[in-house]
């Protein structure tokens, strides 16, 4: 039987991001307000997961991610920083891995590579090989545009960027040139600092299936293929491979129809639309999980096209989500969104919430097709 909880916040702005730890026990929580929340899965009856500690940042945080163990977290934000945390460290200690030219959105850690990956509203990628020691193994790696959003599969990159641009970049020849680049540093010819930007061709470059700006993209768990979802209340999920072309398709989601008087006096129903803030896959069931500005989650079943599940509605716009690694939980940041036209308004604290809903053994399972 499904249960959905609410976790201790501290937080008091809006949240970022958030992401499961490797094993599962621990959830990572990144906020505007600069922290980084750890939460420890627990035996505790009235919640599955209790705050562990709180990092301290220098600036609002962007994008959180896990490293290769629950003793290492990666963080970026808007002082335009990739810093690594030793949440093993009494103090938390940090360290800055690179400086991007603008703020740095979003983080990404590969396991299999063992490559860190940043971008920024610079337009560019920095690559760091944690195998290599910190600062000598940068790879800076030209966009081919803003980035909005980057997901990762065993051996693809795939970054989401402005004018519906993508781009899926092969791991190995990014991990090949960071060993390159460390050769370069440990013989001493080029500074750390001196690094230069490389114009590296992708390994499939092609135009989002989309129509309007891209808010997330996710991997397929088995890695073959990847779902995006943009402000429009939409979502399209495509394969890598070109025999599968055909199957790439586009779904409306997150809207809510309601029913306006006109000028004329006649009622008439209008569509209102909400951005897709969240994307992510379950990699037990292969389903995917979409979170909205309407402030309502729903599972999908990316083959046979249909809706699995969708739950009650969220106090605010749900801004991140993330499934446990055995899919038993699913994880959501709640925030205001300002979808609703209050940019300009106080938001109210107590809108900020990280939830996490424990799924039932068969909650995220695929449906088949009719």
């Amino acid at each position: 039987m499904s249960a959905q909880y609410e976790l201790e916040s501290p937080q008091i702005d809006p949240i970022s991001s958030l992401e499961f730890s490797p094993s599962g026990a621990k959830l990572l929580v990144g906020s505007w307000d600069r922290t980084v929340c750890v939460y420890q899965r627990s035996e505790n009856d009235s919640t599955p997961f209790t705050l562990e500690k709180r990092v301290h940042c220098r600036a609002p945080v962007l994008d959180v991610c896990w490293g290769k163990n629950e003793s290492v977290a990666y963080f970026v934000g808007l002082d335009k920083d990739v810093r690594r945390v030793d949440l093993a460290s009494e103090d938390n200690e940090q360290t800055v891995l690179s400086t991007h030219g603008r703020s740095s959105n979003k983080v990404a850690y590969s396991r299999e590579r063992n490559l860190l990956l940043s971008t920024s509203w610079d337009g560019t990628l920095h690559v760091h090989n944690t195998e290599q020691p910190a600062g000598t193994s940068l790879l800076r790696v030209r966009l081919a545009a803003k980035p909005f959003a980057i997901s990762l599969t065993q051996g693809r990159a795939i970054v989401a960027m402005v004018h519906r641009k993508m781009s899926i970049y092969d791991l190995m020849s990014l991990k090949m040139l960071t060993e390159q680049t460390t050769d370069v540093h440990m013989n001493g010819e080029s500074d750390i600092g001196e690094v230069a930007i490389h114009d590296m061709e992708p390994w499939q470059t092609r135009e989002s299936n989309l129509k309007f700006m891209t808010r997330a993209v996710a991997a397929m768990p088995d890695g073959t293929g990847f779902a995006t979802s943009s402000i429009e209340g939409r979502v399209a999920v495509e394969w890598f491979d070109a025999d599968r072309a055909g199957d790439t398709y586009a779904f409306k989601c997150h809207r809510q129809t309601v029913t306006e008087v006109g000028e004329d006096g006649e009622e008439h129903e209008i569509d209102i639309v909400y951005p897709v803030n969240a994307l992510v896959f379950n990699k037990v069931h292969g389903t995917f999980a979409t979170g909205g500005g309407d402030g309502v989650i729903a599972l999908w079943d990316a083959q046979s096209k249909r809706r699995v599940k969708q739950y009650n509605k969220q106090v605010a716009s749900v801004a991140a989500l993330d499934f446990s690694p055995d899919g038993k939980y699913l994880a959501a940041g709640v925030s205001p969104g300002f979808e609703d036209g209050m940019e300009e308004c106080d938001f109210d604290p107590n809108l900020i919430k990280v939830v996490v809903r424990e799924l039932a053994e068969n909650e995220a399972r695929g449906r088949a097709p009719r």
